[in-house]
């Protein structure tokens, strides 16, 4: 079985949404949002109220000289009740 949650996505911007009880993690390009909330369940012990899964395009980059692709892939917005946190070390 592949890992549904990779990682959770700290920027700024995930930063201010965790205010409104709203946490952003990395996924699986495989997951679905029933997997995803078993997992947050498994993981952090809060019942996620709604799930939304977006997909983070890939971008062109050029570093050094050099032309690339950076990242791609699919993160999810994980939303709470009013009570319930979830706590990043």
């Amino acid at each position: 079985m592949t890992t549904i949650i990779n990682n959770p996505r700290i920027t700024e911007k995930a930063s201010n949404a965790a205010e409104q009880n709203v946490y952003t993690f990395d996924i699986s390009s495989l997951a679905n949002k029933t997997e995803i909330k078993k997992a947050i369940f498994v993981l952090y012990k809060v019942k996620p109220v709604k799930v939304n899964v977006l997909s983070v395009p890939k971008k062109n980059i050029m570093s050094k000289g050099k032309a690339g692709v950076k990242g791609g892939g699919r993160k999810a917005l994980v939303y709470l009740k009013k009570g319930d946190k979830i706590e990043f070390i």
